[in-house]
């Protein structure tokens, strides 16, 4: 493809595959640097439909997230439509009420409706003379030796394309992935986890919420948990996660089965979602799988590039899936910047510097999904929050809590799991060190307390 530079890149077609949420803003971005770009999504326009089909799982929008939506000017607005969740409120089996805090005073991640954030960056793609939206274009075909993608049109028809450089956005299922696996040479693993999850909802009480509202709400129970994330129009999004042994043994248990369930390991949330409620939740759903994928490199020669979804899907544990995508279009941007949109450059550079990354940030989603439906209980993982706390305190640039560095800053995802295993090496040791101090002061004044004879009998 050869050089190109900030004059020409107008002369440029970019086609991005997938209208979901790093989709539209990378369409953003590219037309900011004044590419053009065809934005190809294979469902309908979601402003226009009344329910749209797939997860909803709340999203949790952190600094990194943050980070891209302000490069495009819509920080302020995202922030404005979401809530801020100050700490995790853990409910007991008993009822028991405790917040663990996200981070210092003033950070807070925010729940955002995944909807309308991806309804408020398509708006905002319109307003681009540069970008043209293409809805109900299904993939058909790629060659991306050639450069051409086959869509089949709603009407039936079928339309070829071949731009200058294809970025594929389409999802954990990504149509352009399997092609490039197809040609060779790239690096893929799959897992389906054997949990998944089930949405039901906490309803407002009298137009207003229910329960605490800047908080997410966790029920830790070791094998499986619930969360909940509060919603502009006073309702809670209420996920279940546990394995599907469990959900199986629910369904052929009968029509009560799920409401027993909740009476035992939920009892506090039933009069919250009601008990119809989650009776006809469990006999209309079921469980819903959760898949971690991960892959290398992103691009093809330099022609082809993969982001979000498509080059590292997720497990929801981190609250990170969306957050990684987009900073996926930060690094892409940097290096743009970096390389005068050199696509030669820019693509392997791209998968160099973001697939130990995103690969870091998969085990990390894994990890918490155990912190967060057992360690959370735990007294030694809440004694190690505390000296936590204590050392970032007293070094605030040289010791950084893990959900720090994860959530509130932009810490490389592998160099965070390289520090947070130092530190947590360092105070493991610290104070398995202190809890000995106190045996060992105890030994030595019993000894110095009582005469030698006083133990003659241990000798006989």
């Amino acid at each position: 493809m050869g050089s190109t530079d900030m004059n020409s890149s107008s002369a440029l077609n970019v086609a991005v595959v997938g209208g979901g949420l790093v989709g539209s803003l990378e369409a953003i971005l590219l037309a900011k640097r004044g590419f053009n770009v065809e934005l190809y999504e294979a469902r309908e326009d979601i402003r226009t439909l009344e329910h749209v089909s797939g997860r909803s799982i709340n999203l949790a929008l952190s600094v990194r997230g943050r980070a891209a939506l302000q490069l495009v000017g819509l920080e302020e607005q995202i922030v404005h439509d979401g809530i801020p969740m100050n700490a995790r409120l853990i409910h007991s089996l008993s009822g028991k009420l405790s917040s663990q805090p996200y981070g210092k005073e003033g950070q807070f991640i925010l729940s955002v409706d995944r909807r309308l954030l991806n309804e408020t960056l398509l708006t905002e793609a319109e307003k681009y003379p540069n970008i043209q939206l293409h809805f109900s274009h299904k993939l058909l075909q790629a060659n991306l030796d050639k450069g051409t993608l086959v869509f089949k049109k709603e009407d039936g028809s079928e339309m070829t394309v071949q731009p200058d450089l294809i970025i594929g956005c389409d999802g954990a299922y990504s149509a352009i992935r399997k092609q490039m696996i197809r040609l060779g040479r790239m690096s893929y693993s799959q897992e389906y986890i054997p949990h998944g999850y089930m949405e039901l909802c906490i309803p407002p009480k009298e137009g207003k919420f229910a329960t605490r509202i800047n908080y997410l709400h966790i029920w830790p129970r070791d094998e499986f948990m619930m969360i909940a994330l509060p919603n502009m129009d006073a309702s809670f999004t209420c996920t279940l996660f546990m394995p599907f042994a469990q959900f199986d043994q629910i369904e052929n248990e009968g029509e009560t089965a799920g409401l027993d369930f909740f009476r035992k390991y939920f009892p506090d949330a039933i009069p919250l979602i009601g008990e119809k409620e989650i009776k006809e939740t469990f006999l209309k759903n079921r469980g819903l799988p959760m898949v971690s994928i991960k892959c290398s490199h992103y691009n093809y020669k330099d022609r082809v590039l993969i982001m979000g979804d498509a080059a590292h899907a997720m497990v929801p544990f981190y609250g990170q899936g969306m957050n990684c995508g987009f900073e996926d279009c930060v690094v892409l941007e940097e290096l743009l910047e970096k390389y005068n949109n050199d696509f030669a450059k820019v693509l392997p550079a791209f998968s160099e510097h973001r697939a130990p990354d995103a690969q870091a940030m998969c085990d990390l989603a894994m990890y918490n999904y155990v912190e967060m439906r057992s360690l959370v209980n735990s007294r030694w993982f809440l004694l190690k929050k505390k000296v936590d706390k204590f050392l970032n305190w007293l070094m605030p640039k040289k010791y950084i809590p893990l959900y720090t560095m994860v959530t509130f800053s932009r810490i490389r995802y592998h160099s965070v799991i390289q520090q947070w295993k130092r530190q947590d090496k360092f105070v493991e040791k610290a104070l398995f060190y202190l809890m000995c101090v106190p045996a060992a002061s105890i030994g030595v004044f019993m000894l110095s307390y009582f005469k030698p004879s006083t133990f003659s009998w241990l000798r006989k």
